[in-house]
């Protein structure tokens, strides 16, 4: 993922700035902490550098720096600058070119996109100099995140606090989608996680599924520019930023929900781990220990990609564009190939869940795209750059004028 450069001014929004690189980093970006000397007045910089796992950038004058003349090279290594919060000192300086400390200096060095959170006490935000000033950086192409109302840190009421943190996080996935990319626009749905299928009040079958794998396509497709709805069974991981997030339990509330969002999407991503079966007459109270064994009657559940296949709009149009998965522990092509034949779907994702490193709750995995007519190997790496390479083949599905529509059945 990006390489973006924090830059953080001398304000107390600059507390909310920790949880902005925090949520940047849940979307499986790098983070570069550039403070100015007064912003090391309101949040210390070791506070970053624990985060962000880097050293804190607070001077250009440190000893050393200029050997590499860093503010350079770091303009050259980064794909967004942000500065949040940002005072009416610092947009002063970036409107009129002034550079006395590294980050004026790396604004005036990087060419990558440059997103602004003001911040700062409503008469000031008013002023005709600011204002000016944000009008300047507004022609020259620098977006901003407006600033919230409310309460500020000197007793007014009214405009100029600084954004909250998901807003200011949901700025910058804006800023870094890429200009031409087919999902800006499109309604994409994921599903992610296991389901839990109750046996009693305490007890559940369920799988091991994290929801790595599909957090990390929503977040890809909302760094694309899509509309992102999510919708994820029990885990314990945070949820990255979407438009609409949706928690189920079981499979028959992810079927549920699949369906009736999917009415409205272009793109079905089906990575969660849905249990094939459910206990056919749960408990309603818990079953008491025996010293025999206990029968538990299963039956299947929906398939919810098969349904999807077979909305009207596939066979008019062949939308939306589903994408499946077969977590297999042996034979995962052979198998993932007779699944999106049977499924009738565009794509499958297959992987063999019992390979080290792939698989359920860990960071990496290797898989095989399988499509109508080709098959891409995806070597091991991050779930991140996995779903990067699988968004790539929605979007060439998706830039086709037509595409094959898959008979229903």
């Amino acid at each position: 993922m990006a390489l973006i450069a924090l830059g953080v001014t001398g304000g107390i929004g600059a507390y909310k700035a920790v949880e902005v690189c925090r949520g940047l980093q849940k979307h499986g970006h790098d983070v570069v902490a550039v403070m100015t000397r007064s912003a090391a007045r309101f949040v210390g910089p070791t506070t970053f550098e624990a985060i962000t796992r880097r050293p804190v950038i607070t001077s250009q004058w440190k000893p050393g720096m200029n050997a590499d003349i860093e503010h350079i090279a770091i303009a050259d290594q980064i794909a967004l600058l942000l500065v949040a919060p940002c005072t009416a000192n610092a947009i002063g300086k970036f409107a009129h070119g002034i550079a006395d400390d590294f980050l004026s200096s790396l604004y005036l060095a990087t060419r990558a996109p440059v997103l602004l959170a003001p911040a700062m006490n409503s008469n000031m935000l008013g002023h005709e100099a600011v204002q000016q000033n944000l009008r300047l950086l507004t022609a020259r192409g620098v977006r901003f995140v407006e600033p919230g109302e409310g309460y500020l840190a000197c007793g007014w009421i009214g405009k100029g606090r600084l954004a909250e943190p998901a807003e200011v996080v949901a700025g910058a996935l804006d800023a870094l989608a890429p200009a031409g990319s087919t999902l800006r626009g499109r309604r994409v749905l994921v599903t992610a996680g296991p389901t839990y299928e109750d046996i009693d009040p305490v007890r559940y079958v369920g799988n091991r599924s994290s929801g790595r794998m599909g957090f990390a396509l929503a977040a890809e497709a909302r760094r694309r520019g899509a509309t992102v709805t999510l919708i994820a069974g029990p885990t314990t991981l945070e949820p990255p930023l979407t438009d609409e997030f949706v928690r189920v339990r079981s499979a028959l509330e992810m079927h549920a929900a699949v369906l009736v969002a999917a009415n409205r999407a272009d793109v079905v991503i089906m990575a969660a781990a849905v249990a094939d079966y459910m206990v056919a007459d749960p408990a309603l109270q818990k079953i008491s220990k025996t010293d025999g064994p206990v029968t538990l009657v299963l039956q299947r559940t929906p398939d919810i990609l098969a349904d999807l296949a077979r909305l009207p709009s596939r066979a008019t149009s062949g939308s939306p564009v589903l994408v499946g998965f077969a977590a297999e522990t042996g034979d995962a092509l052979t198998k993932g190939r007779a699944k999106r034949t049977r499924k009738q779907i565009d794509l499958i994702v297959a992987n063999d869940v019992s390979a080290p490193g792939a698989g359920f709750d860990v960071r990496t995995n290797e898989v095989t795209i399988i499509g109508e007519a080709d098959e891409q190997h995806v070597p091991m790496q991050d779930k991140h750059g996995v779903a990067q390479v699988i968004l790539d083949r929605v979007e060439a599905l998706l830039a086709r004028e037509t595409r094959t529509v898959l008979p229903t059945s």
